[in-house]
């Protein structure tokens, strides 16, 4: 383990997951540039640019096991160059007729950015995988929840209500949003890359573009019709979406966190016996799974702001964003595969407090009433006129100073006491029940018609 927390023996499950440590695990990124150089020989090999059994040994030979990678990092320190250790140990474990054809006529981004993609394939798939999971845990969420009436809030303050299933469907509706950007990008992102010099395929004059399509098929890529050695959207946009995804993971984490406080007390995170919130105050019980994802979106917004700078480059070629692109992606990719893992913890183990829920809303009548009798007051006297007389008589520095909704309504003759009790029989919720109902319902068309995998 390394001097990074993020690699610690201790932390290093709250940073990223095993599953997608192994995509990036340098044994992993070497053997997947070996892939990219292998099948660019076998691509060479159909158009007749090198013998067919140099493109069979460069595949047989390449593999990391075969290599010295004491030789491999000696040779990349001695000549400074990105990808020239790696050639040569692979050259000094083939036949002497197939090593001068490994890597012929291309250059360090055509490996590396091929095998980015191949990285982010496997990503995807486990994003797509781990999302819909989550989606799954909120439309059970909502639908359980769908009539379980709690307080609404705006700017941190009792508002009106709603139901805990419509707070829910909105976090799953969000959640479908991202899984449909995942499945329209997928063809976008999945493209290899093949320049060489300045993006051309100057060496291999008009085979270029059949070379590059041949070599795009050998990895199951698409063939992007013209090099991106600068032109880094792409990457850029993935990045972007899990930076997105993160963002409302910690929209959730942070409503579960508020929620749980004693004061509220209308959610709770899941605990063990053995979890301890604090040595010295062994009452607590911290929500850390909810306050993680916050952390953990902070990261990938960080990280995800280097790849977007990385847009920003210069004529054909440009190291500085690019290289940078190496620390920042795996980052961005590990930090969102752990926020996947702890939302679906967190929601597979939240406890609702429906209890707890209605007797705040039963608790304060300004709460349950007030938006339903500036409604029966509009049908009065009109919008703006009811507004004003509700704002008089719940003003705070009144004469009468701050009262209940009721009260006041009832106290300054604007309504009956009969009329008062008549719009406090229901909560008014039925706008939450129907939206509750439609996403619920498109959410569940969707799963239904669409692949389980990132397909």
């Amino acid at each position: 383990m390394g001097a990074r927390i993020t690699d610690s023996q201790l932390y290093a499950h709250l940073w990223g997951t095993d599953e997608l440590r192994a995509v990036f695990d340098e044994r992993a990124r070497l053997q997947g540039w070996l892939d990219v150089l292998a099948a660019l020989a076998r691509a060479q090999a159909k158009l007749g640019i090198v013998p067919t059994e140099a493109a069979d040994a460069i595949t047989e030979h390449g593999t990391v096991d075969r290599l010295d990678l004491d030789f491999v990092a000696e040779e990349t320190r001695r000549t400074s160059h990105s990808t020239l250790g790696l050639i040569r140990g692979l050259q000094r474990v083939l036949p002497p007729t197939a090593a001068e054809h490994v890597y012929l006529g291309v250059t360090v981004q055509d490996v590396t950015d091929t095998w980015t993609v191949l990285a982010l394939r496997e990503v995807g798939r486990v994003v797509w995988r781990d999302l819909r999971a989550v989606e799954g845990l909120l439309l059970d969420l909502a639908e359980r929840h769908r009539d379980t009436v709690m307080v609404g809030r705006t700017h941190g303050q009792p508002g009106a209500p709603i139901t805990f299933g419509f707070k829910a469907a909105s976090w799953a509706d969000e959640v479908r949003r991202h899984l449909d950007r995942l499945r329209e990008g997928r063809a976008r992102w999945l493209v290899g890359q093949l320049g060489g010099a300045v993006g051309i395929l100057g060496f291999f004059g008009a085979d270029g573009p059949g070379l590059r399509s041949a070599f795009c098929a050998e990895l199951g890529l698409d063939d992007p019709g013209i090099s991106w050695l600068t032109s880094r959207d792409r990457l850029a946009e993935l990045a972007s979406l899990l930076a997105m995804v993160t963002g409302t993971l910690a929209r959730i984490g942070n409503e579960v966190l508020e929620l749980q406080r004693p004061e509220i007390g209308e959610l709770r995170e899941s605990t063990t016996a053995d979890v301890v919130g604090s040595i010295t105050m062994p009452h607590k019980r911290n929500p850390e799974r909810a306050e993680h994802l916050d952390t953990l979106a902070r990261l990938v917004r960080a990280q995800a702001g280097v790849l977007l700078e990385g847009m920003v480059q210069l004529h054909e070629r440009d190291g500085r964003a690019w290289k940078a692109e190496w620390v920042a992606l795996p980052e961005v990719c590990l930090l969102t595969g752990a926020a996947l893992r702890t939302a679906i913890d967190l929601l597979r183990g939240l406890e609702v407090d429906a209890g707890a829920m209605a007797a705040r809303v039963a608790g304060d009548a300004s709460v349950a009433g007030s938006e339903r009798v500036l409604a029966a007051l509009t049908a009065r006297l009109g919008r703006h006129r009811a507004q004003e007389a509700l704002h008089r008589a719940l003003a705070p520095g009144g004469a009468a100073g701050a009262r209940p909704v009721v009260e006041a309504v009832v106290g300054d003759g604007l309504l009956t006491a009969a009329e008062a009790a008549e719009l406090l029989a229901s909560p008014g919720v039925e706008g939450a029940v129907a939206m509750v109902d439609e996403v619920v319902s498109r959410g569940r068309a969707a799963r239904s018609s669409e692949s389980p995998a990132w397909a």
